[in-house]
């Protein structure tokens, strides 16, 4: 079948020997480079290969040719024979002609950043949700290439950017890639449409939902664990989970709420991963709440941050109500105070060890509950109906039963008020 996933993820018994390629232009810092740079081999050592080299080059702009020039390209040409180099990978994204170009002058693949993240990305993808959108998201980044390069992107099977959905069809015409991403599309659709009705349901239940967001590898799958005594298994590894998971967890006035953990964001998200993960995205467009945890212990934060609020207003879920939690406080207990004291409103805590846990429930609580009116109804012991309405409607906070009513302080927005009007007490 085109697009079948590849049986094995990776083999660990062949590594790649990678140069990593990034470009100082004018708007770009050396410091800010150099992250990047750490950053990109962070993601080729999940991918399973070995950085060995580092190229950095000074331009105005990039080359339209080669992104680099000429006399660079030679540069680097000669450098991945001294340190017998099998794939090149450019911070920067590549156009298909500079890619080929590129391939050409150095003897050798090269790729960018994108290609990577997709290679993680088809190494994780577990659910058929999950391997889908993966190989949506490499048909659509190699589409143009195809195209651009008459029908052929021959490349060494098992390398960066070959494995997964998708490898099989590099040799196939566009005719049938293009049929191949109607239907992920078609499917796609599908698997939102059932999650639509999953979620009209939840409606009607009145639940609550809270998603974690934050950076990769920020402690988002160890916060579900310990919020709701989750199960899931923790990978200190970048883009360890792809599939939302949700659990349920009760808050301290007794009302449930759904948790659920998403896809970690990164900074310059490729829009390929933004487009076909749309149907994953929902969960935190639709959330009352979003807990944006950070990691603590990295130097680059508030770097992270500001990623994750550029990757919220790509999908405009930047107005959402949102709570800051400094993650991995064990490891930087100074730090992760620090922080919090910068952004007012925010908890520290540590997900692995357990510390502070109360603190961000109670922060949850208090996040949810500012967003309602919080009212006392009288019911009638007759009228289990109106208690149930009242239920549905908000969350219950306290109820006392005397001789013949049952007296209910509940949560619930304007429109549930509005319902409820007719049983309230002054």
């Amino acid at each position: 079948m085109v697009g079948a996933l590849s049986p094995s993820l990776i083999d660990r018994s062949f590594r790649e020997r990678i140069a990593l390629v990034g470009v100082l232009f004018p708007t770009t810092t050396g410091e800010e480079l150099e992250r990047q740079l750490d950053e990109l081999a962070l993601l080729v050592d999940t991918a399973g290969a070995d950085v060995v080299d580092r190229v950095i080059q000074r331009r105005d702009r990039p080359d339209p040719a080669t992104f680099l020039g000429s006399g660079k390209v030679r540069e680097l040409a000669e450098r991945c024979v001294v340190h017998d180099v099998d794939t090149v990978v450019f911070e920067h994204a590549l156009t298909p002609g500079q890619q080929r170009n590129l391939e050409r002058l150095l003897g050798r693949t090269a790729i960018d950043r994108t290609a990577v993240i997709l290679d993680i990305f088809a190494q994780n993808a577990r659910s058929p949700e999950g391997r889908a959108q993966v190989e949506l998201a490499q048909l659509e980044y190699r589409l143009p290439r195809l195209r651009r390069d008459s029908g052929s992107l021959s490349q060494q099977a098992g390398r960066i950017g070959t494995r997964g959905p998708g490898e099989t069809q590099l040799e196939v015409d566009r005719r049938r890639l293009v049929q191949r991403t109607h239907h992920l599309r078609a499917e796609l659709r599908e698997i939102e449409r059932t999650r639509s009705l999953q979620r009209r349901g939840r409606d009607r239940g009145r639940l609550r939902e809270v998603t974690l967001v934050g950076y990769t590898n920020a402690g988002k799958s160890s916060m579900l664990n310990a919020l709701t005594s989750a199960d899931v298994v923790i990978e200190d590894r970048l883009f360890a989970t792809l599939d939302p998971r949700t659990r349920q967890r009760q808050l301290p006035g007794g009302e449930l709420i759904l948790i659920t953990d998403t896809v970690g964001f990164i900074s310059n998200l490729p829009h390929e991963l933004v487009e076909a993960f749309m149907s994953t995205l929902r969960s935190v467009q639709l959330a009352d709440l979003l807990v944006h945890v950070v990691d603590a212990s990295s130097p680059y934060a508030e770097e992270q941050i500001r990623a994750v609020h550029e990757v919220l207003a790509t999908i405009a879920a930047d107005e959402i109500p949102e709570l800051l939690v400094f993650n991995k406080a064990d490891l930087a207990p100074s730090r992760a105070t620090e922080l919090a004291a910068q952004y007012p409103g925010s908890v520290v805590a540590a997900a692995r060890t357990g510390e502070h846990l109360d603190a961000v429930v109670r922060a949850i609580a208090t996040r949810l509950r500012h967003r309602d009116r919080v009212i006392t109804v009288r019911v009638p012991l007759a009228r289990g109906d109106v208690l149930a309405a009242a239920h549905r409607e908000g969350d219950v906070l306290t109820t006392q039963v005397d001789e013949d009513a049952v007296v209910v302080t509940v949560a619930v927005d304007p429109a549930g008020e509005a319902r409820l009007e007719r049983w309230r007490v002054r």
